[in-house]
């Protein structure tokens, strides 16, 4: 089991790594108007309207930083710095 630890330290790294990149682009998606989708051009019609568009980016960009903010604690709490 021991041999496992810099694996999984080293997978988490990489998760959250990938995370923050994927949660900043979220964030630039965003638009503070409700405009942030829509101004992609056709991006939009992938859902059924822009509301819907609006509402999947919130709940992607929420579990995203969910998924951040756990990782993030579990690295500092178990393996802290080294």
């Amino acid at each position: 089991m021991e041999s496992m630890i810099p694996f999984i330290r080293g997978f988490l790294q990489i998760v959250q790594v990938i995370s923050s990149f994927v949660l900043i682009i979220l964030v630039l998606i965003h638009s503070p108007k409700g405009e942030g989708i829509g101004g992609i051009g056709s991006a939009a019609q992938i859902f059924a309207s822009q509301k819907g568009a609006e509402a999947a980016l919130n709940k992607i960009t929420a579990y995203t930083a969910g998924t951040f903010y756990v990782i993030s604690f579990v690295l500092g709490h178990y393996f802290g710095f080294q």
